[in-house]
Order: structure tokens, then C-alpha cells, then sequence
């Protein structure tokens, strides 16, 4: 998987917008809901902002957010996402799920929901002949109202993961979350510690 999140900033450090013109329809999660929403082809919306691989959008007055890996759309240089080749026996490797849910970042925190500790536990089950990757994930507070986004982009991501069939994600407020489930490189990448 090639992603790089040190090139992924906020633009212009802040709320700097910068205007662009759809190339093609695209998938997006509206915010704070997280429904799927399409964004018409030769469409101008504003980039807010680009954090972890992901683009916040505002469009006839409402924001969204386009995965990385369909940046093309937005004039961007897409996340090119790559793993092995699969596993001949139909298996998913706890690694490729591991690497993909490193590739999401919280919406307002530059740091993967793995590094944040927000990842309470990720099974890889067999559900009626299916590969189900179930993960059970917190937020960093219960009235965070990116809650739906997040779930959606953590689901986008490990889809990508071959031979993975299905995603289930619960999300958990128990325990709750606190800054001690950081990683020391998230503490370090954020000043904390």
C-alpha cells in the first residue's frame, strides 16, 4: 500500500479552501451522517481540507468526504492501495487488515485510528462461507458527531483487503476512551508526551 501520511496535511495548515471542478462522478460520505452520496462529474466544490488520505469537500452548502483512493476525481493524486497477492486458500491475512486500518485517520486528529488506540479488537471470522472482518472501535469522545464517517471510512478501507467479504464495525463506548490508549508515536506526532 502506498500512502505516505506525512503528505497529508490540513491545507494550508488551517481552513484554507481551494476550488476545483469534478472529473468524473464520485462516491462520497456526506458529514456527520455518513450517508453515500454521489458528487455529479463537472461539479466545482471546495477542498476544506486533506487529512489521512481522505478529502473534506463542501458542496451546495453541505461537506463530505472522498476517499483517497478516488482522489483522481478531485484533480488529486489518488492513494494507490496495493497488498499481496491473495491467498490462494481464500484466508485473510490480520496483517493486510492491520495495514488498511492504519491507513484511517480520526477526521480532526492527524493519526490513525490504530496509533490513537481507537481499535478495541478485529476478528477475521467465516460467516456462511464468507470472510467477515468484524472490528470493534471506540471514538475519541461518545458525542463526536463524525462517529458515522469514521465507521464508514474504516469499512471502505478493510473492503479493500483481499479475499474480505464483509465488514462489520461496532462501535463501543466501553471502556472509554482515553489518551493512555495512544500509541507513543501518536503522543510524540501530537506533542503529548
Amino acid at each position: 500500500m502506498s500512502f505516505d501520511p506525512s503528505q497529508v496535511r490540513p491545507m494550508g495548515g488551517g481552513r484554507e479552501q481551494r476550488t476545483v471542478a469534478t472529473t468524473r462522478d464520485v462516491v462520497s460520505r456526506q458529514v456527520p451522517d455518513g450517508n453515500l452520496v454521489t458528487l455529479p462529474a463537472n461539479t466545482f466544490v471546495n477542498i476544506t481540507q486533506a487529512l489521512g488520505g481522505t478529502y473534506t469537500v463542501t458542496y451546495r452548502g453541505n461537506m463530505y468526504r472522498v476517499d483517497g483512493s478516488d482522489a483522481d476525481a478531485l484533480g488529486q493524486t489518488p492513494l494507490d492501495f496495493h497488498f499481496d497477492p491473495p491467498e490462494a486458500d481464500g484466508s485473510v491475512r490480520e496483517e493486510d487488515v492491520e495495514r488498511a486500518l492504519d491507513s484511517v485517520y480520526d477526521p480532526e486528529i492527524p493519526v490513525s485510528v490504530l496509533s490513537l488506540g481507537l481499535v478495541y479488537e478485529c476478528d477475521i471470522l467465516q460467516r456462511d462461507g464468507k470472510n467477515v472482518v468484524r472490528i470493534r472501535m471506540t471514538l475519541t469522545a461518545p458525542t463526536c458527531g463524525m462517529g458515522p464517517v469514521l465507521v464508514g471510512d474504516v469499512k471502505t478501507r478493510v473492503a479493500l483487503v483481499p479475499n474480505v467479504d464483509e465488514v462489520d464495525v461496532d462501535l463501543v463506548f466501553d471502556p472509554p476512551w482515553s489518551r493512555d490508549m495512544m500509541s507513543e508515536e501518536a503522543l510524540l506526532e501530537l506533542g503529548l508526551f
